[in-house]
Protein backbone atom coordinates (compact mmCIF):
# COMPACT_ATOMS: atom_id res chain seq x y z
CA UNK A 1 0.00 0.00 0.00
CA UNK A 2 1.08 3.55 -0.69
CA UNK A 3 -0.98 5.23 2.01
CA UNK A 4 -3.42 7.87 0.85
CA UNK A 5 -1.62 9.15 -2.24
CA UNK A 6 -4.93 9.21 -4.17
CA UNK A 7 -6.67 11.26 -1.49
CA UNK A 8 -9.68 13.08 -2.98
CA UNK A 9 -8.88 11.89 -6.52
CA UNK A 10 -11.62 11.56 -9.09
CA UNK A 11 -10.89 8.38 -11.06
CA UNK A 12 -12.40 6.93 -14.23
CA UNK A 13 -11.82 3.27 -15.11
CA UNK A 14 -13.18 1.79 -18.33
CA UNK A 15 -13.83 -1.93 -18.51
CA UNK A 16 -14.03 -2.06 -14.73
CA UNK A 17 -16.64 -4.77 -14.17
CA UNK A 18 -14.08 -7.57 -13.62
CA UNK A 19 -10.39 -8.44 -13.71
CA UNK A 20 -7.78 -5.74 -14.03
CA UNK A 21 -10.31 -2.92 -14.27
CA UNK A 22 -11.92 -3.96 -11.00
CA UNK A 23 -8.53 -4.31 -9.32
CA UNK A 24 -7.53 -0.80 -10.44
CA UNK A 25 -10.82 0.67 -9.22
CA UNK A 26 -10.52 -0.94 -5.80
CA UNK A 27 -6.82 -0.06 -5.47
CA UNK A 28 -7.44 3.64 -6.14
CA UNK A 29 -10.35 3.62 -3.70
CA UNK A 30 -8.21 2.03 -0.99
CA UNK A 31 -5.62 4.75 -1.53
CA UNK A 32 -8.01 7.59 -0.83
CA UNK A 33 -9.92 8.33 -4.03
CA UNK A 34 -13.06 10.37 -3.46
CA UNK A 35 -14.99 8.84 -6.36
CA UNK A 36 -14.42 6.09 -8.90
CA UNK A 37 -16.43 6.11 -12.13
CA UNK A 38 -16.88 2.44 -13.03
CA UNK A 39 -17.55 1.84 -16.71
CA UNK A 40 -18.88 -1.46 -17.97
CA UNK A 41 -20.09 -2.56 -21.39
CA UNK A 42 -22.51 -5.40 -20.63
CA UNK A 43 -22.44 -7.04 -17.20
CA UNK A 44 -24.15 -4.77 -14.70
CA UNK A 45 -24.15 -7.49 -12.03
CA UNK A 46 -20.36 -7.75 -12.16
CA UNK A 47 -20.03 -3.96 -12.25
CA UNK A 48 -22.19 -3.71 -9.15
CA UNK A 49 -19.79 -6.07 -7.39
CA UNK A 50 -16.94 -3.74 -8.34
CA UNK A 51 -18.99 -0.85 -6.96
CA UNK A 52 -19.55 -2.73 -3.71
CA UNK A 53 -15.81 -3.30 -3.30
CA UNK A 54 -15.01 0.32 -4.18
CA UNK A 55 -17.50 1.53 -1.58
CA UNK A 56 -16.07 -0.84 1.01
CA UNK A 57 -12.61 0.58 0.28
CA UNK A 58 -13.85 4.08 1.05
CA UNK A 59 -14.71 5.75 -2.26
CA UNK A 60 -17.96 6.74 -3.90
CA UNK A 61 -18.70 4.40 -6.83
CA UNK A 62 -20.48 5.72 -9.92
CA UNK A 63 -21.67 3.13 -12.42
CA UNK A 64 -21.86 4.03 -16.11
CA UNK A 65 -22.75 1.61 -18.89
CA UNK A 66 -21.13 2.35 -22.21
CA UNK A 67 -19.21 0.95 -25.16
CA UNK A 68 -15.98 2.91 -25.63
CA UNK A 69 -16.11 2.14 -29.36
CA UNK A 70 -18.95 4.67 -29.51
CA UNK A 71 -17.94 8.31 -29.13
CA UNK A 72 -21.29 9.26 -27.61
CA UNK A 73 -20.83 6.63 -24.92
CA UNK A 74 -17.34 7.91 -24.13
CA UNK A 75 -18.74 11.39 -23.62
CA UNK A 76 -21.47 9.99 -21.38
CA UNK A 77 -18.91 8.10 -19.27
CA UNK A 78 -16.90 11.28 -18.80
CA UNK A 79 -20.04 13.27 -18.04
CA UNK A 80 -20.43 11.16 -14.90
CA UNK A 81 -17.34 12.92 -13.54
CA UNK A 82 -18.42 16.43 -14.55
CA UNK A 83 -20.14 17.19 -11.25
CA UNK A 84 -16.80 16.72 -9.49
CA UNK A 85 -15.21 19.35 -11.73
CA UNK A 86 -12.16 17.35 -12.73
CA UNK A 87 -10.65 13.95 -13.48
CA UNK A 88 -7.36 13.20 -11.76
CA UNK A 89 -6.81 9.81 -13.38
CA UNK A 90 -8.26 8.07 -16.41
CA UNK A 91 -7.53 4.37 -16.84
CA UNK A 92 -8.25 3.26 -20.40
CA UNK A 93 -8.62 -0.40 -19.52
CA UNK A 94 -11.50 -1.55 -21.72
CA UNK A 95 -10.33 -4.05 -24.30
CA UNK A 96 -11.43 -6.92 -26.47
CA UNK A 97 -9.86 -9.64 -28.59
CA UNK A 98 -10.49 -12.36 -31.14
CA UNK A 99 -8.99 -15.68 -30.08
CA UNK A 100 -6.95 -17.04 -32.98
CA UNK A 101 -3.65 -18.03 -31.32
CA UNK A 102 -2.21 -19.72 -34.43
CA UNK A 103 -0.88 -16.57 -36.07
CA UNK A 104 0.03 -18.53 -39.18
CA UNK A 105 -3.61 -19.28 -39.92
CA UNK A 106 -4.37 -16.08 -41.78
CA UNK A 107 -7.90 -17.23 -42.55
CA UNK A 108 -8.75 -17.37 -38.84
CA UNK A 109 -9.27 -13.59 -38.79
CA UNK A 110 -10.72 -11.06 -41.19
CA UNK A 111 -11.05 -7.34 -41.77
CA UNK A 112 -14.06 -7.14 -39.49
CA UNK A 113 -12.01 -8.60 -36.63
CA UNK A 114 -9.38 -5.91 -37.12
CA UNK A 115 -12.03 -3.20 -37.23
CA UNK A 116 -13.80 -4.46 -34.10
CA UNK A 117 -10.59 -4.72 -32.10
CA UNK A 118 -9.26 -1.35 -33.20
CA UNK A 119 -12.63 0.26 -32.45
CA UNK A 120 -12.35 -0.69 -28.76
CA UNK A 121 -8.62 -1.06 -28.09
CA UNK A 122 -7.37 2.00 -29.98
CA UNK A 123 -10.16 4.32 -31.08
CA UNK A 124 -11.99 3.83 -27.78
CA UNK A 125 -8.97 4.95 -25.79
CA UNK A 126 -8.52 7.97 -28.07
CA UNK A 127 -12.18 8.94 -27.73
CA UNK A 128 -12.02 8.66 -23.94
CA UNK A 129 -9.00 10.96 -23.78
CA UNK A 130 -10.63 13.44 -26.13
CA UNK A 131 -13.85 13.46 -24.10
CA UNK A 132 -11.98 13.77 -20.79
CA UNK A 133 -9.38 16.31 -21.86
CA UNK A 134 -10.86 19.42 -20.26
CA UNK A 135 -11.57 17.63 -16.96
CA UNK A 136 -8.06 16.12 -16.92
CA UNK A 137 -6.61 19.58 -17.50
CA UNK A 138 -8.73 20.88 -14.60
CA UNK A 139 -6.95 18.59 -12.11
CA UNK A 140 -4.67 20.42 -9.62
CA UNK A 141 -1.71 18.33 -10.75
CA UNK A 142 -1.37 17.17 -14.36
CA UNK A 143 -4.16 14.72 -15.08
CA UNK A 144 -2.94 11.17 -15.65
CA UNK A 145 -3.98 8.79 -18.41
CA UNK A 146 -2.93 5.15 -18.13
CA UNK A 147 -3.59 2.94 -21.15
CA UNK A 148 -3.77 -0.83 -20.75
CA UNK A 149 -1.72 -2.09 -23.66
CA UNK A 150 -0.14 -5.57 -23.72
CA UNK A 151 3.12 -7.40 -24.09
CA UNK A 152 1.44 -8.72 -27.26
CA UNK A 153 1.86 -5.27 -28.78
CA UNK A 154 5.58 -5.28 -28.00
CA UNK A 155 6.50 -8.81 -29.07
CA UNK A 156 3.80 -9.63 -31.63
CA UNK A 157 2.47 -12.61 -29.68
CA UNK A 158 -0.82 -13.28 -27.93
CA UNK A 159 -4.41 -14.20 -28.68
CA UNK A 160 -4.43 -13.10 -32.33
CA UNK A 161 -2.69 -10.97 -34.94
CA UNK A 162 -5.36 -8.22 -34.80
CA UNK A 163 -5.05 -8.08 -31.01
CA UNK A 164 -1.26 -7.72 -31.09
CA UNK A 165 -1.53 -5.09 -33.82
CA UNK A 166 -4.13 -3.10 -31.93
CA UNK A 167 -2.05 -3.08 -28.76
CA UNK A 168 1.01 -2.00 -30.72
CA UNK A 169 -1.06 0.88 -32.08
CA UNK A 170 -2.21 1.80 -28.57
CA UNK A 171 1.39 1.92 -27.37
CA UNK A 172 2.35 4.22 -30.25
CA UNK A 173 -0.68 6.41 -29.60
CA UNK A 174 0.45 6.72 -25.99
CA UNK A 175 3.63 8.40 -27.22
CA UNK A 176 1.73 10.72 -29.56
CA UNK A 177 -0.71 11.83 -26.89
CA UNK A 178 1.96 12.22 -24.22
CA UNK A 179 3.76 14.66 -26.49
CA UNK A 180 0.63 16.48 -27.65
CA UNK A 181 -1.11 16.89 -24.28
CA UNK A 182 1.85 17.91 -22.11
CA UNK A 183 2.28 19.71 -19.78
CA UNK A 184 -1.27 19.51 -18.37
CA UNK A 185 -1.81 15.77 -18.98
CA UNK A 186 0.55 12.83 -18.55
CA UNK A 187 -0.04 9.74 -20.72
CA UNK A 188 1.57 6.37 -20.04
CA UNK A 189 0.85 2.71 -20.71
CA UNK A 190 1.29 -0.64 -19.04
CA UNK A 191 1.94 -3.83 -20.99
CA UNK A 192 0.77 -6.84 -18.99
CA UNK A 193 1.52 -10.39 -20.00
CA UNK A 194 -0.70 -13.28 -18.94
CA UNK A 195 -3.16 -12.29 -16.19
CA UNK A 196 -4.98 -15.06 -14.36
CA UNK A 197 -8.52 -13.78 -14.90
CA UNK A 198 -11.62 -15.23 -16.59
CA UNK A 199 -10.96 -12.94 -19.60
CA UNK A 200 -7.94 -15.00 -20.60
CA UNK A 201 -9.95 -18.19 -20.43
CA UNK A 202 -12.84 -17.17 -22.66
CA UNK A 203 -13.80 -19.99 -24.98
CA UNK A 204 -11.34 -22.41 -23.35
CA UNK A 205 -11.81 -25.50 -21.25
CA UNK A 206 -10.74 -25.45 -17.61
CA UNK A 207 -8.03 -27.95 -18.50
CA UNK A 208 -6.58 -25.69 -21.18
CA UNK A 209 -6.74 -22.66 -18.87
CA UNK A 210 -4.86 -24.62 -16.21
CA UNK A 211 -2.19 -25.58 -18.75
CA UNK A 212 -1.94 -21.98 -19.88
CA UNK A 213 -1.56 -20.79 -16.28
CA UNK A 214 1.12 -23.36 -15.53
CA UNK A 215 2.90 -22.73 -18.81
CA UNK A 216 2.86 -18.98 -18.28
CA UNK A 217 4.38 -19.30 -14.82
CA UNK A 218 7.05 -21.71 -16.08
CA UNK A 219 7.95 -19.40 -18.98
CA UNK A 220 8.53 -16.28 -16.88
CA UNK A 221 11.83 -15.58 -15.10
CA UNK A 222 9.87 -14.82 -11.92
CA UNK A 223 8.01 -18.16 -12.21
CA UNK A 224 4.59 -16.69 -11.45
CA UNK A 225 1.23 -16.32 -13.16
CA UNK A 226 0.21 -12.72 -12.50
CA UNK A 227 -3.13 -11.84 -10.93
CA UNK A 228 -5.12 -8.69 -11.67
CA UNK A 229 -3.98 -7.27 -8.34
CA UNK A 230 -0.33 -7.84 -9.28
CA UNK A 231 -0.78 -5.70 -12.39
CA UNK A 232 -3.04 -3.05 -10.87
CA UNK A 233 -0.25 -1.74 -8.66
CA UNK A 234 1.84 -0.82 -11.70
CA UNK A 235 -1.09 0.87 -13.43
CA UNK A 236 -1.96 2.87 -10.34
CA UNK A 237 1.70 3.88 -9.88
CA UNK A 238 1.63 5.58 -13.29
CA UNK A 239 -1.30 7.72 -12.16
CA UNK A 240 0.08 8.47 -8.70
CA UNK A 241 2.09 11.50 -7.53
CA UNK A 242 5.18 9.27 -7.36
CA UNK A 243 5.21 9.19 -11.18
CA UNK A 244 4.60 12.92 -11.64
CA UNK A 245 7.73 13.27 -13.81
CA UNK A 246 6.87 10.28 -16.04
CA UNK A 247 5.04 10.63 -19.34
CA UNK A 248 5.22 8.78 -22.64
CA UNK A 249 6.44 5.65 -20.87
CA UNK A 250 5.50 2.03 -21.58
CA UNK A 251 5.93 -0.19 -18.54
CA UNK A 252 6.17 -3.94 -19.18
CA UNK A 253 4.47 -5.79 -16.32
CA UNK A 254 4.80 -9.41 -17.41
CA UNK A 255 6.93 -11.13 -14.76
CA UNK A 256 9.80 -10.93 -17.25
CA UNK A 257 8.25 -13.05 -20.00
CA UNK A 258 9.49 -10.60 -22.66
CA UNK A 259 13.05 -11.48 -21.77
CA UNK A 260 12.67 -14.83 -23.50
CA UNK A 261 10.01 -13.74 -26.01
CA UNK A 262 7.95 -16.60 -24.58
CA UNK A 263 4.59 -17.27 -26.20
CA UNK A 264 1.59 -16.36 -24.12
CA UNK A 265 -0.57 -18.79 -26.07
CA UNK A 266 0.24 -21.96 -24.16
CA UNK A 267 -0.35 -25.40 -25.60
Amino acid sequence: MAGQDFKDYIVVVTGASTGLGRAIAVETASRGAEAVIINYARSRDEAEETARQVHAAGAQPVLVQGDVALDADCRRIVEAAASFGRIDALFNNAGTTKFAPNHGDLDAVNAEDFQNLYAVNVIGAFQMVRAARSLLEAAPSPGAVVNTSSIAGVTGIGSSVPYAASKGALTTMTLSLARALAPRIRVNAICPGFIDTPWFGKGMSEERVARMREGSAAATPLKVASTAEDIAGAAVFLAAPASRHITGETLLVDAGSHLGMASLSMR
